[in-house]
């Protein structure tokens, strides 16, 4: 696999929604409980500072993306936040690894000073030594902070870097 990185584009739109469903839809990482639509997608990916997204340059297929967009507003607008996507057959090939570290270097870019992530579901040991791997502390623990797809609670933990 020939891994490239770069911003995403229109063509790319599709692909997005449906991994993005995709994750929503299985109840166990991102926060939303409904899908995008193809206009709701448009509007969801250009909203945000930037999009990353992860193909085999040999192939040209779609390996996964990522978000990044300010955390909160005004006096912490300097804060970035950002969620990432990996197609589930590709997950374990080091493409979530190379996404994040290319949001570190995105949100630099953009002027964000910190890197932070409000709900990493505490059960999510990969993501969460990979974050540790590359420089995120993580703050504590939230008890119940994130409902499962089948209404359990689980805790969560937020974690930030420094840019």
């Amino acid at each position: 696999m020939n891994l490239i990185l770069r911003s995403y584009q229109t063509a790319d739109l599709d692909s997005m929604r449906k991994l993005w469903n995709q994750i929503v839809e299985e109840g166990q990482a991102f926060p939303q409980e409904e899908g995008l639509t193809e206009e709701g997608s448009r509007d969801f990916f250009s909203s945000q500072t930037y999009c990353g997204l992860a193909e085999d340059a040999d192939t040209g297929s779609f390996l996964g993306f990522y978000i990044l967009h300010p955390n909160n507003i005004g006096r912490c607008g300097h804060i970035a936040n950002a969620s990432y996507a990996v197609c589930p057959g590709m997950r374990g090939q080091r493409i979530g690894e190379r996404l994040v570290a290319d949001s570190i270097e995105q949100a630099k870019k953009q002027g964000f000073r910190i890197l932070q992530y409000n709900a990493v579901v505490k059960e999510n040991t990969f993501a969460r030594r990979l974050y540790e791997k590359l420089g995120f502390i993580q703050l504590g623990t939230i008890p119940g902070g994130f409902r499962r797809k089948d209404g359990e609670y689980v805790d969560i933990c937020p974690y930030y870097r420094e840019l």
